[in-house]
């Protein structure tokens, strides 16, 4: 482990002076070395790595094409994701015909309103269209989809295009807003 050398020191020498005798010391590092690989070891294997969360997201099989009945647009809730963290929707009218536009921050809000709007139409009939716009973020989409998890609505739409009427509603919506 530790050695000490007591090589080459001491005596009389031309001056006539007496040296003492210098101890040099010097440690062995090997077994600090190997405790320190030890505890590496132990950590690495100790220590639980965290795994990676995903939701799951159920798209239909395009292999098989069912005949549905049309969807009745007083049964539909469209929310357009923007800019700022906030989500405009309008439910029950398709933009066409001149809606209202309701705004809504990300949370316990929009929550609110999908709660709401759901009782109005009634369980199954009730259909969430979600289209994002180039304003928003991908966290915004991540959190309308949780929002639909944690409200149980499995009805629901992801569009990535608007409408002529859509983007018309919006412009007017952003006039409104500043």
């Amino acid at each position: 482990m530790a050695e000490i050398n007591t090589g080459g020191g001491g005596g009389k020498h031309d001056g006539g002076k007496v040296r003492s005798k210098k101890a040099s010391t010097r440690v062995d590092m090997t077994p600090m070395v190997d405790l320190g690989f030890l505890l590496i070891t132990f950590f690495i294997l100790a220590t639980t790595l965290s795994k990676p969360s995903s939701m799951t997201l159920n798209v239909p099989d395009k292999t098989k094409t069912e005949e549905t009945e049309p969807i009745k647009a007083s049964n539909v809730m469209t929310i357009f994701l923007g800019k700022d963290n906030k989500a405009h929707y309008i439910f029950g009218k398709a933009a066409n015909e001149d809606p209202e536009v309701k705004t809504v921050g990300y949370g316990y809000e929009f929550r609110q309103a999908l709660q709401e709007n759901a009782k109005k139409v009634g369980g199954e009939k009730f259909v969430v269209v979600i289209k994002p716009t180039k304003l928003s973020t991908y966290k915004n989409m991540v959190d309308v989809l949780d929002e639909m998890a944690i409200t149980k609505l499995k009805r629901y739409a992801l569009v990535d295009q608007l409408t002529a009427d859509e983007k018309k509603l919006l412009k007017d919506k952003a006039k409104l807003d500043t």
